[in-house]
């Protein structure tokens, strides 16, 4: 069991390991953000903290003139440094550049923002960077969602209707409303029903037939039989 056991070993030798973090270091200083995994992320950020305090410390041992004499540069911490980065560039932009800015700051120098997983071995992966370089983010807003108070709603409300009922309505506010002129209405021709003409024909007059005469024939041979 790993009781009591710091640091990761990476699969790595002690020699192996020490080149790896501080090339990564110098890296580190020189572009203040690097894109790596999130278990090495860790294991850099307080190696890469160790060497950004020394450099801190050499400011202010030179500002407050705790040299040898004779010295205007603090030349010890400068070669501790130089024992972990092998590049004279870096060391400049550390000590010229990073600890004057970093002079007020008690520790915290690095900040790790993991990025998920990263494809093909699906391993964790992180950015870790230099806080005074990096995009400010103290007291950013949470992006959860926040419910939304129904009580801003009704004060809305009541004050677009007190607007409503304060603003006066006056003749000039008032556009008249044009409306459209009116289709011309043909009149009506009342036509009388089919039955009532039917009624109003004339009738021809009837011919007057001559009433037949008609003889009894029983008083025609009376009137025979008596004269005989």
């Amino acid at each position: 069991m790993r009781h009591n056991v710091s640091g990761r070993k990476f699969n790595r030798t002690k020699s192996h390991r020490d080149a790896m973090l501080a090339n990564m270091a110098a890296s580190l200083l020189e572009h203040k953000k690097l894109h790596t995994t999130e278990a090495k992320a860790k294991e850099l950020r307080p190696f890469a903290e160790a060497i950004i305090t020394k450099a801190k410390h050499a400011l202010v041992r030179e500002k407050q003139n705790l040299l040898p004499a004779g010295q205007t540069v603090d030349i010890h911490n400068r070669r501790l440094v130089y024992k972990i980065i092998r590049n004279k560039g870096v060391i400049q932009e550390l000590f010229d550049a990073i600890a004057p800015v970093v002079e007020a700051r008690n520790g915290g120098y690095c900040r790790i923002t993991k990025t998920g997983t990263r494809r093909g071995d699906a391993a964790r992966t992180a950015i870790i960077e230099l806080v005074d370089w990096s995009a400010p983010v103290d007291g950013a807003v949470s992006n959860k969602r926040k419910k939304k108070s129904t009580s801003n709603k009704t004060s809305k409300k009541a004050t677009t209707n007190k607007e409503k009922v304060e603003k006066p309505i006056t003749k000039e506010a008032v556009t008249p409303v044009e409306t459209a002129p009116e289709e011309s209405v043909a009149p009506v021709v009342e036509t009388a029903p089919v039955v009532e003409e039917a009624q109003s024909v004339e009738t021809a007059p009837e011919e007057s037939v001559a009433p037949v005469e008609t003889t009894d024939t029983t008083e025609e041979t009376k009137n025979n039989t008596e004269n005989n």
